[in-house]
């Protein structure tokens, strides 16, 4: 079970308002980047099916964000998603990225436009190259919640994402959603990857800009 103090107002004293020096493992992510590698596996009437897709991804820095006591620093993120040699997005997702250096815990938030949210929690040290976070159905601190024909038709038992972080210019990550069907006999692992290189650097966040 989690401790947390007695006082439950009192904010941290002198926040450094620079995010980027105080990201953990998450810093080398801020900026722009592209992937254009990206595979996808998603269920299909007939079983699966298997797309390749292009992606940008922007993440920038906030401001630092306070619970009480409880300090986190974080990226905004958006991303987007099309088939190659299309226009039209294919997935759209924004969240957030959180760091809480007191505990080392990664926090991601996700909300897709199909009407779907979730958030999903990991630990690591904060010089980490590699982490994984996991949101689990049915969890009140750390869970996914969907429209009703989502929950009848793609029930999301868990999502997992693993990052992988190979430098200063490139990053990598792994997802694998478990989706229960009706009618099938074992979930479905949805699984997209990607690598991304980065395309421009992130805007610094709105306090440390003043």
């Amino acid at each position: 079970m989690e401790r947390f103090p007695e006082d439950i107002y009192t904010e941290p004293a002198n926040v450094d308002p620079e995010t980027l020096a105080n990201l953990g493992p998450l810093r080398l992510m801020a900026g722009v980047w592209e992937g254009a590698k990206g595979a996808d596996v998603h269920p299909v009437a007939s079983g699966r099916e298997e797309q390749a897709y292009v992606e940008r991804i922007e993440l920038h820095p906030i401001d630092p964000q306070t619970n009480g006591p409880q300090l986190f620093y974080g990226l905004r993120y958006h991303v987007f998603v099309v088939k190659p040699g299309e226009v039209e997005t294919f997935h759209d997702q924004v969240g957030y990225w959180l760091w809480e250096p007191a505990t080392e815990t990664l926090i991601q938030t996700l909300a897709i436009p199909r009407a779907q949210v979730a958030m999903a929690t990991g630990h690591a040290a904060a010089n980490a190259r590699s982490f994984e976070l996991v949101a689990t159905r049915g969890s009140t601190t750390f869970g996914i919640c969907s429209n009703p024909f989502l929950e009848h038709a793609f029930r999301t038992l868990e999502y997992r994402i693993r990052v992988t972080v190979h430098g200063e210019e490139c990053w990598s990550y792994d997802e694998d959603t478990l989706l229960m069907t009706p009618g099938a006999s074992e979930p479905f692992h949805h699984t997209d990857r990607n690598t991304l290189t980065r395309i421009a650097r992130p805007t610094p966040n709105p306090m440390a800009r003043r």
